[in-house]
């Protein structure tokens, strides 16, 4: 449930995010009539996006056994990518992202141009949305317990959305960098999960059969049915009898990132700005 809530949390806070200040642009300005384009440019991607997911399990449910196991590792695996990319993206880009979203809109509203704006709605939502769609596609196949997955999505998806809506009316104030790192930080946990739980799939479908050596026996602890298996196995994606390929691309996924998204944002800055600087003529 924990996964699939910060999914649904962070990835519809972003949209809303985009989404809110769209729509206070068009509404300080009175254009009521852009602003219903908005709300159903953010329904169409809405509906295109369920649909995607909605295919895609249909298209899994009724492959056979072994390309069903293969179509798995593959969702596991783009949304392992696409995770890491938002999180990269966003710890470079979290201080300044209000400001960036006003000033994209203000030079499009200065151009004359609300279709901009409507597009910039529907895309932020489209995008954000096929995200969430594959991610937690992933993150159900993974868990012991997809009507609790659902539920932790649902809640999310709610929660940012209300957020969302009290930062749009200026009720809710949120540290956006702090509260981008922090789940992050959740999300790479999930990532690294899927990498393992990828690296499962991909065997049972024949793709992957080396490193298949045990390295632990994790039966005792990990017992299915339990909440110590929803957490360990559906959350942190550790198998009952983990392998070697399966832990080494666990740990070569989790640490470097975490330390990445971990350390002091100030030291990084200071590194961009000096590779931004000239280097000195001799």
């Amino acid at each position: 449930m924990l996964p699939t809530f910060v999914i649904g949390l962070r990835e519809g806070l972003e949209a809303s995010l985009i989404v809110g200040i769209v729509a206070g642009f068009l509404g300080r300005q009175g254009r009521r009539d852009a602003l219903r384009q908005v709300w159903l440019g953010v329904l169409a991607a809405v509906v295109i996006c369920i649909v995607v997911g909605v295919v895609l399990e249909i298209i899994s449910a009724d492959l056979p056994q072994a390309q069903q196991e293969g179509l798995e590792t593959v969702i596991g695996l783009f949304a392992v990518a696409m995770v890491t990319y938002m999180v990269v993206w966003m710890r470079r880009h979290s201080r300044d992202l209000k400001g960036e979203l006003e000033g994209a809109a203000g030079q499009a509203l200065a151009r004359g141009s609300a279709r901009a704006l409507v597009a910039m709605a529907f895309l932020a939502v489209l995008r954000e949305g096929f995200e969430t769609a594959v991610f937690l596609l992933a993150a159900f196949q993974a868990s012991t317990s997809p009507g609790l997955a659902g539920t932790g999505a649902v809640i999310g998806i709610l929660l940012a959305v209300v957020l969302g809506y009290g930062i749009y009316r200026g009720g809710v104030r949120l540290n956006l960098s702090r509260f981008f790192r922090a789940t992050g930080v959740v999300l790479v946990l999930v990532a690294a999960g899927l990498v393992m739980t990828a690296l499962h799939t991909a065997h049972e479908a024949g793709w992957v059969n080396f490193g298949q050596r045990r390295v632990a026996d994790l039966s005792w602890f990990v017992l299915p049915g339990t909440p110590v298996s929803s957490l360990v196995t559906g959350v942190l994606g550790i198998q009952p009898y983990p392998v070697l390929v399966e832990v080494a691309a666990w740990s070569c996924y989790l640490v470097p990132l975490l330390v990445y998204l971990l350390w002091p944002q100030r030291r990084l800055s200071r590194r961009a700005s000096r590779a931004d600087e000239p280097s000195p003529v001799s």
